[in-house]
């Protein structure tokens, strides 16, 4: 059981929750950008939440089937189509073997997730089936689909319905990313703290499974210090130090840049602080040219968003197993 890769769109690879565990070595977690979106696209086909995907940008492929299966296709809103008849998104629908599966035009967000039942059956990786092409590790021999791949699939389920959507997470407009300052907030001027929150910021070309890049706000204004030996004159350098996920680093003090699901774990940039765990994924769905605000919050507030986040999966895993 396997599907080919007749066109493989701008940028589509295999993608699952990740693989936790090896940062401390410069291995990123890589997985899905839109977390989310992926554990609902499989839990639609009757898949481990875990199971590996296809994580299409901007651009679906088209795939041949050579063995029936379901089919889901969520996060940005990418219709899927059948032999040309479109399908709706966040609901599973089945095909056969035979069949083709393309896209329509990109309507909202970044990325879609199209989940297969069985999942994608590429082989485990450091615990993980996800890409990290920059390491060429994981996925379909490391890097992105082409033309002529086939990948196999694991034994399947049954699909299960449809996600309503007043179960889906999107980014607003502007998109709000809550974010926790961090150590090297000091670094900074109280005006330019206040001044960096109540800043629309724009997402820029640069955004990718790296790193997003966001424009448009005014630059930081740092306290004066005397450089410590090693960080080099840009007020934003320090002496190199691990980056978390999510850290939100502003080389020069112009351009924010969040640190994303392939991102770097180290390095001598200052980080201005971290974007919580549940607003990543809507990261992940921001077209270049987004708006976007940074929005302060704390400790608590952080942890009680995440427990808002797993309670709204735990609702969708409720909605599809009545």
């Amino acid at each position: 059981m396997a599907v080919k890769i007749i066109a493989p769109g701008l940028s589509t690879t295999v993608q699952d929750l990740g693989r936790p565990g090896y940062y401390h070595l410069g291995i990123p977690i890589s997985g899905g950008m839109d977390r989310f979106a992926l554990r609902a696209a499989n839990m639609l086909v009757g898949n481990d939440e875990s199971a590996a995907v296809l994580e299409a940008v901007f651009m679906g492929p088209e795939i041949e089937f050579t063995t029936a299966a379901t089919v889901a296709v969520t996060g940005g809103e990418l219709p899927p189509k059948v032999n040309g008849d479109e399908r709706p998104t966040w609901e599973a629908f089945p095909v056969k073997a035979g069949d083709k599966l393309s896209f329509g035009f990109l309507k909202s967000g970044a990325r879609a997730y199209i989940a297969v039942s069985g999942g994608i059956d590429v082989p485990v990786k450091l615990g993980s089936r996800s890409t990290y092409t920059l390491g060429a590790l994981g996925g379909h021999e490391g890097r992105a689909l082409k033309a002529g791949d086939s990948l196999p699939l694991g034994q399947g389920g049954a699909g299960k319905g449809a996600v309503p959507a007043n179960l889906r997470r999107g980014p607003g407009n502007p998109a709000e990313l809550r974010m926790l300052p961090g150590l090297y907030w000091h670094r900074i001027t109280a005006e330019a703290g206040k001044q960096f929150f109540a800043d629309t910021w724009k997402v820029a070309p640069e955004a990718d499974r790296i790193g997003y890049r966001f424009k448009g706000g005014k630059a930081l204004d740092f306290v004066p210090r005397t450089p410590p030996f090693g960080a080099g004159s840009d007020p934003s350098n320090i002496v190199d130090a691990c980056y978390p996920y999510g850290s939100v680093q502003v080389p020069s003090g112009t351009e924010p840049i969040v640190l994303h699901r392939d991102a770097v774990s180290g390095g001598g940039y200052m980080m201005l602080g971290t974007i919580i765990s549940a607003d990543m994924d809507l990261i992940g769905q921001l077209q270049p040219h987004s708006p976007a605000r940074f929005v302060e919050v704390t400790l608590d507030q952080a942890l009680a968003a995440r427990h808002d986040r797993q309670a709204a999966i735990a609702r969708v895993r409720d909605h599809l197993q009545r």
